[in-house]
């Protein structure tokens, strides 16, 4: 595990990626116009585990997603994706590699589920390639998986914000990428789907190597569901690790400014916080 003493430091990790890390991040940097969110972030993401970034509100967690997807241009430092500048690859080669499921995407007016669930499989389509058995079957099993399949043919305008969260999921779960970005999978979902989509997210991870990285609120849920935890304050990582090693009284403080007690899940072994008070 590393964490930072008061003043933030950036944990240290080799100025390469090893040899067979999927996703990296080294001395990253994110700004909207003169605006820094996230300032020299150095993160290598653990191939075929789920890792899941967490921290309050406004500390860099979903722009520092969006940077490791390429929908932000840094303004320092580079994204790795398979050893590679994920800036020098074409556009269509990082969307079969990666997949990107951003907060609130804007819904096409009059698309139904089904067609919106397929536009999944536009990167794996080229000029010379087109609708196959591996595209039904890849479009079939997210639907499934997400269940959806009785929504099909419903325009996705037309669904609440919980229907519509699974469809966009399912769209990405059709790409078929190696490595899976959730910027918070679960919002607008009711306790039920929540659990739905992290068993998801847990299957695609043991069963199918999948690489996923999700932005998270709920501590507990991040504890319980991922391998590995980046915890985040004023745009830097305070610290990473497994949920037993980040998700202490000492981190909750640092992080979030609560005084809390943490307490063993007596189902799962996870960590669970009671929080206390505010002491910053």
């Amino acid at each position: 595990m590393t964490v930072t003493e008061t003043a933030p430091r950036v944990p240290q990790h080799p100025a390469e990626a090893p040899a067979g890390s999927r996703l990296a991040a080294r001395d990253l940097r994110l700004a909207y116009d003169d605006r820094v969110v996230v300032d020299g972030v150095t993160l290598v993401v653990p191939t075929g585990r789920t890792t899941a970034v967490v921290g309050p509100n406004g500390c860099g967690k979903s722009t520092l997603l969006r940077g490791l997807g390429r929908l932000l241009r840094p303004r320092g430092g580079q994204v790795l994706l398979d050893g590679d500048e994920i800036g020098s690859l074409p556009t269509r080669e990082v969307a079969r590699r990666l997949g990107l499921l951003p907060q609130q995407p804007i819904v096409p007016e009059g698309v139904s589920v089904l067609e919106l669930v397929e536009r999944g499989r536009h990167p794996h389509h080229g000029l010379f390639r087109t609708w196959g058995r591996d595209d039904e079957v890849a479009v079939a099993d997210a639907l499934e998986r997400t269940d959806l399949v009785h929504l099909a043919g419903v325009p996705v305008d037309s669904l609440s914000g919980g229907q519509r969260q699974r469809v966009w999921l399912a769209m990405v779960l059709a790409q078929r990428t190696p490595v899976l970005l959730l910027d918070e999978p679960t919002s607008f979902l009711d306790i039920a789907h929540q659990l739905d989509v992290l068993d998801l997210v847990r299957r695609l991870c043991d069963d199918d190597g999948t690489t996923v990285v999700m932005v998270l609120h709920d501590l507990a849920m991040a504890a319980r569901y991922a391998d590995h935890l980046v915890a985040m304050r004023d745009g830097r990582v305070v610290a990473e690790g497994t949920p037993h090693e980040v998700v202490t009284p000492e981190v909750v403080e640092a992080v979030f400014g609560v005084s809390a007690r943490v307490i063993e899940d007596p189902e799962t072994g996870t960590p669970v916080v009671l929080p206390r008070r505010r002491v910053s």
